[in-house]
């Protein structure tokens, strides 16, 4: 990847401009009034430079720099309330835990897969389940997050997912 290109790439006709002006002033001055005219073309010059270098640069790089010099402020935990909220429901309830839990875990499932074993959970959940089954009490897992939706626990208990299994589920997708 090539380094990003200069800002100021190209603009040397434009820069050599200003140059001679800024010379033509100056000897101008010197010419009428010596070195306080040039002294007077010199800081008007650089006031001129400073005003339009100011308005070229992006709106909010003044404002990076304040907030850059500022003592850094502790960040407030975003979304920790609503995924409490997300658990808590899912424990209670098997349609909530159906409909916002279980797709984030499967799609944990997915990416754990795929980045450290080369499976498509979606394409050969016969190996994901291979994979994933290790050991004897992973089956029971496997139920709560299968691919293809189908939690083989009686329709009778309407209650979500125990927390001991959550937890058993968290740890085995920790370590696949």
């Amino acid at each position: 990847m090539s380094p990003p290109a200069s800002p100021w790439h190209g603009t040397a006709p434009e820069l050599t401009i200003a140059a001679v002006a800024v010379v033509v002033a100056a000897a101008g001055g010197y010419a009428l009034a010596g070195w306080d005219g040039t002294a007077v073309v010199a800081i008007t010059a650089a006031a001129i430079a400073v005003f339009v270098l100011r308005s070229l640069l992006p709106q909010g790089i003044a404002d990076a720099v304040k907030r850059a010099r500022e003592k850094p402020a502790a960040k407030a935990v975003k979304g920790y309330s609503h995924r409490r909220f997300v658990v808590q429901n899912s424990v209670s309830n098997r349609a909530f835990y159906d409909l916002e839990l279980r797709p984030v875990l499967e799609h944990l499932l997915a990416a754990r897969l795929s980045e450290r074993h080369g499976v498509n959970l979606y394409q050969d959940p016969a190996a994901a389940r291979r994979l994933f089954c290790k050991h004897r009490g992973d089956t029971a897992l496997w139920r709560w997050i299968a691919p293809d939706g189908v939690n083989e626990q009686p329709q009778t208990n309407r209650r979500g997912i125990p927390r001991h299994v959550l937890l058993r589920l968290i740890e085995r997708l920790e370590k696949l």
